[in-house]
């Protein structure tokens, strides 16, 4: 298969995935905003620090407003990661490959772009951000179920996998950082009932509080929240599960293709490290300084699926 092809389908998903993930975050930033006593718009400052696009933001607005930044984060042209920009370049990496893709697939994402682009041609306030958020989360959806439904499991599927759990991995450590941002003002609520609402929204922003429930016997302790979003491995949204899926697909490659590249070495540590450490250990040594360090292997392993499969040529 040609590298570029290949490319193409690990950035359609990187991008899709990415589209509906930062339209989750936003949702964390929001929702945990919504329970300060005294309501602050640096409270959005954490977002913006969990997304990655802090300094391009800091470029266009000297001061972090709410309105500002959920309209930076959802539909700003010069924000490459908004969830516009996120939809429109998943489309067109998508239409780049469109003879690998069903037609299921393709006249799905080509439709939830038309929508998502009209959804997003006017101003998001905080009185319809939540049907926002809730109507990206659908289209985003419908596109994963038609790809996930339709496309036969090859290596165009392998490499569409690699890209939406890879970035998946990369978002729930984000929105899981954003708790640790929006907390730094207010450390002497740690343990209170304040305390676990904001880790309840994290869980509704990844749409595992029910899911949760079923597996903690509904106590919300900040522990087993962190546990279940990166070492549960039967949570599609943890840092554990993505990780088993990754190297699965990882491993049918090398078998297609008769080889393994440093991409399979660096998966395989990050699998093991998942599946060995304690969440005492993560809680004691720093959740933040875990999740810095899993989301930078995270991008050395993008590097190194791009690198060994010759995406560019």
């Amino acid at each position: 298969m040609l590298g570029r092809t290949a490319n193409g389908l690990f950035w359609m998903s990187r991008y899709l995935e990415r589209a509906e993930n930062i339209a989750r975050l936003i949702d964390a930033g929001f929702r945990m905003s919504l329970t300060r006593s005294v309501a602050t718009d640096e409270d959005w400052d954490g977002v913006l620090q969990s997304a990655g696009v802090r300094e391009l933001y800091a470029e266009k607005c000297s001061t972090v407003t709410a309105a500002d930044a959920m309209d930076f984060l959802l539909r700003d042209k010069s924000n490459p990661s908004s969830v516009l920009n996120c939809i429109e370049f998943g489309r067109n990496n998508a239409r780049m490959v469109r003879t690998a893709l069903t037609r299921e697939s393709w006249e799905t994402i080509n439709e939830s772009w038309l929508q998502i682009k009209n959804l997003l041609a006017k101003n998001i306030t905080q009185t319809n951000l939540t049907d926002c958020i809730e109507a990206i989360k659908r289209r985003c959806a419908l596109m994963r179920g038609a790809f996930s439904g339709t496309q036969l499991r090859d290596e165009l599927y392998n490499f569409a996998m690699l890209g939406s759990f890879v970035e998946r991995a990369d978002n729930t450590a984000r929105i899981l950082d954003v708790k640790y941002y929006v907390l730094l003002p207010s450390l002497l609520h740690v343990g209170s009932t304040l305390d676990n609402f904001h880790w309840q929204s994290i869980l509704r922003s990844v749409s595992a509080l029910r899911s949760y429930l079923w597996v903690y016997d509904a106590e919300y302790k900040p522990a087993n929240i962190a546990h279940f979003l990166i070492l549960n491995r039967r949570m599609p949204r943890s840092l554990a599960f993505c990780y088993e899926t990754i190297n699965s697909n990882l491993a049918h490659l090398a078998r297609d293709y008769g080889a393994q590249i440093a991409a399979h070495d660096t998966a395989a540590r990050t699998r093991n490290m998942l599946l060995t450490t304690s969440i005492d250990a993560v809680m004691q040594n720093g959740l933040h300084e875990f999740l810095e360090d899993f989301i930078l292997a995270n991008d050395k392993l993008a590097s190194e699926i791009t690198e060994g499969y010759r995406f560019y040529k």
